[in-house]
């Protein structure tokens, strides 16, 4: 029998964050078994096998009901929160395997009983989009352009492509409407896995709010997108709506879906230039599940 355990990573003052199931014994499934598993649920799924050998501690594999993605940020801390709550991390600093490249997890085990989670992205690149594909965006979302900030649309990565959307007020944000074939299709023309429009909240405490439209995971939005996060972090840094330090950076999403989330991002520098981001959360287990 296969233990799956349903999470809400991301979340905001101990509700919302985004609704996970996670298995940390995943070795005797299949990909199909973990597919379906996610197709059951209707969420990005995290499921944990043994390293293969190497420097990594496990290796993560996660799902949407689609397809396999090659990370996933908020399957990957609810993974880290169970298994350092069921007692099965010797250390704090755990490696990791994904499909996207090797990330490691940082467990605040001096409370084990509810740690604060983060893990490594590297460091972003940031691409201003043509006039060409932002009128893509526009059309997507039914937008002008004088509904955003005088700010370029760009696609941003770490470990998968986001276009940030740079709007002018959080209400705008969150009574803009999507369509799961629009998007697509757009995300498709364009080369992005998402389209991640956000607002500024307060500048100068570094606090954002945003929206995920995924291209195609089979759900028209996320509560909580840990991988847009760390990339809107270099957009934000590029654009200079935060200054180059490490200080953390608040990004709230999911309240239109009346699940709001907060994500932390903490970009790591090196001689002045950006290296690499930290992204982190607080977790809450909500049930277990035999299947």
């Amino acid at each position: 029998m296969t233990d799956i355990k349903l999470m809400n990573v991301f979340t905001h003052k101990g509700s919302g964050g985004n609704p996970c199931p996670i298995v940390v014994d995943a070795a005797a499934l299949t990909g199909a078994e973990m597919q379906g598993i996610a197709a059951e649920y209707g969420h990005e799924s995290g499921f944990v096998l043994p390293a293969a050998g190497g420097d990594a501690d496990y290796v993560f594999r996660f799902w949407v009901p689609r397809h396999e993605m090659e990370m996933c940020g908020h399957a990957t801390i609810g993974a880290l929160w169970t298994l350092a709550t069921s007692g099965q991390l010797r250390s704090g600093q755990v490696r990791i395997d994904t499909r996207s490249g090797p990330v490691t997890g940082f467990v605040d085990l001096d409370h084990a009983e509810d740690p604060y989670v983060e893990i490594t992205q590297p460091v972003g690149k940031v691409v201003d989009l043509t006039q060409d594909q932002e009128n893509l965006v526009l059309a997507a979302l039914r937008l002008s352009r004088s509904d955003l900030l005088d700010l370029p649309l760009q696609n941003a990565v770490t470990s998968r492509v986001k276009t940030l959307i740079p709007m002018k007020s959080v209400d705008q944000l969150n009574n803009l409407q999507s369509s799961m074939p629009t998007t697509e299709t757009c995300c498709e023309s364009i080369g992005s896995t998402g389209l991640y429009p956000y607002a500024v909240e307060n500048q100068d405490e570094r606090h954002f709010e945003a929206r995920q439209f995924p291209k195609s995971s089979g759900y028209p939005e996320d509560a909580a997108t840990g991988i847009a996060a760390a990339a809107l972090a270099f957009g934000l840094l590029k654009n200079r709506l935060v200054k180059a330090d490490s200080g953390r950076i608040r990004v709230l999403q999911g309240r239109p879906m009346g699940s709001l989330s907060e994500i932390g991002v903490r970009i790591g520098f090196a001689d002045d230039m950006p290296v690499g981001c930290l992204i982190g959360g607080r977790t809450r287990s909500v049930a277990s599940k035999g299947r």
